[in-house]
């Protein structure tokens, strides 16, 4: 046994001491090898970092979540179907609908009514520029949210608007980095805020997705959508669609008939006006299957309400980053065939050197024939050359493809992953490319009729 082991370890080290002769052949037959691996796994790491970008974006914008946005009237425009829509009435996105939603449709798990404008925040002289968000508690649980200390709000502040908030993360690093934010008090376009949660810090980006409801939340602050109404802006107590379109207002008081004229030049105008009380409504259903039949129903449900005229849009962004996921992997899998095709070439180029270092040594391979080697002997010889140009082509290309890794995501901020499975697949298939590439050669070597090949000049 131990005969037959040292017969080939024999062997091996032959292989071993000719590559170690031919150290620049070895270097250039082996770059093939190199530079394949080190693709394989920077593409996986690529793909990988990409698919967790992904589910981390799923997250943030929420599981079965549905976004209502407004749509704002363009003055300006003068086509057939916009005219047909100035003609008729809609109070615009509003809390009635939010009501009639929650009251309507069973496979509605949580909504969420959303208002928001950027001011600024102040503190002790320090000013910053920060988004107010009204919000119901559900938005926390519908865009997974969590605390990193305090509470969400509570029945009796969002019904009756308190004035309490929870802040962002940077928020609290701005003006709360000395002391503990809990019931501290925040002015926001000169209304005192009481802090009663800090939120979780997140490092996600969520780039093109804000307009679709998905903010950026380190630089928010939340507070109850009734206090936000109350306190802030309510649009809905001058719809100004209806002031523009009317000239004139007869009133009864004091006895008598009044009239107040009200200007319609800003009828005329070219701004675009929002005659919306919310900016979005957030709807979560219990299930993936029901998102498609909910959107439809929405769509009809609104329609209805706003008698017909279509001021809003409904996007659902789980299906949006899905759809990006998609278009990602097949990106993925294209880099990888560019990839694995470079391992390809460099096995091909192992399978060259190989046949072309059997033609220079015939006489070798004579004589160690002649000395008693077997067929198997110069087999295991030219076999072990290809397979340790392979394996060490291949150590080496995990080595730079790690590095290369690190400098995409450093360099071009693309997320990257090199796993454990990545680093095995690209060395297995260089491993398995040395034995394939290199048995063919190997065999022809071990063929040669020994008398010839001594005789070979």
């Amino acid at each position: 046994m131990f005969k037959f082991i040292y017969r080939y370890f024999h062997d091996i080290e032959i292989a071993i001491e000719s590559l170690v002769s031919n150290k620049l052949k070895s270097v250039l037959t082996a770059l093939g090898i190199i530079f394949g691996v080190a693709a394989v796994i920077a593409m996986l790491a690529i793909g990988k970092g990409a698919k967790q970008e992904i589910m981390e974006q799923m997250k943030m914008v929420g599981v079965n979540n549905i976004i209502i946005n407004p749509i704002i009237a363009d003055k300006s425009s003068s086509s057939e179907e916009g005219e047909k829509q100035q003609k008729k009435f809609s109070r615009g996105l509003n809390m009635l609908d939010v009501d009639a939603i929650k009251e309507t449709l069973p496979s509605v798990k949580r909504i969420s009514p959303e208002i928001s404008f950027t001011s600024n925040a102040m503190l002790n002289g320090v000013k910053y520029s920060a988004k107010l968000v009204g919000v119901s508690n559900d938005y926390f649980y519908l865009y997974n949210l969590p605390l990193v200390e305090g509470a969400f709000f509570n029945e009796y502040q969002e019904k009756n608007g308190i004035q309490v908030c929870i802040i962002g993360a940077n928020i609290r690093a701005k003006f709360f980095s000395k002391i503990n934010p809990l019931n501290q008090y925040i002015k926001f376009n000169g209304i005192w805020l009481k802090v009663i949660g800090v939120l979780q810090k997140t490092n996600v980006t969520l780039t093109g997705f804000e307009e679709k409801g998905v903010n950026v939340y380190n630089d928010n602050i939340y507070i109850p959508i009734q206090t936000l109404l109350l306190r802030y802006q309510n649009r809905a107590l001058l719809n100004t669609k209806m002031v523009s379109e009317v000239s004139t207002v007869s009133f009864f008081g004091g006895g008598g008939m009044g009239r107040i004229v009200i200007n319609t030049s800003d009828a005329t105008s070219k701004t675009e006006t929002n005659y919306n009380q919310l900016d979005r409504i957030v709807v979560q259903v219990n299930e993936t299957e029901q998102l498609a039949t909910t959107t439809e129903v929405l769509s009809r449900m609104l329609t209805r309400r706003h008698t017909g005229v279509k001021d809003f849009e409904i996007t659902v962004p789980e299906l949006l980053l899905k759809q990006q996921q998609r278009t990602k992997d097949v990106f993925n899998i294209v880099l990888g065939a560019i990839a694995s095709i470079s391992l390809i070439v460099g096995g091909i180029g192992i399978m060259n050197i190989m046949f072309a270092s059997v033609m220079e040594r015939i006489k070798e391979i004579g004589t160690r024939m002649a000395l008693g080697a077997k067929k198997m002997d110069i087999v295991v010889q030219f076999l072990a050359e290809a397979v340790l140009i392979s394996v060490s082509g291949g150590f080496i290309g995990v080595f730079i493809g790690v590095i290369m890794a690190k400098l995409i995501e450093q360099v071009a901020g693309i997320m990257t992953i090199v796993s454990f499975f990545s680093v095995f697949i690209a060395f297995g298939v260089s491993v398995s490319i040395g034995i394939i590439f290199g048995y063919s050669p190997a065999k022809r070597a071990s063929e040669r009729d020994p008398i010839e090949s001594l005789r070979y000049e």
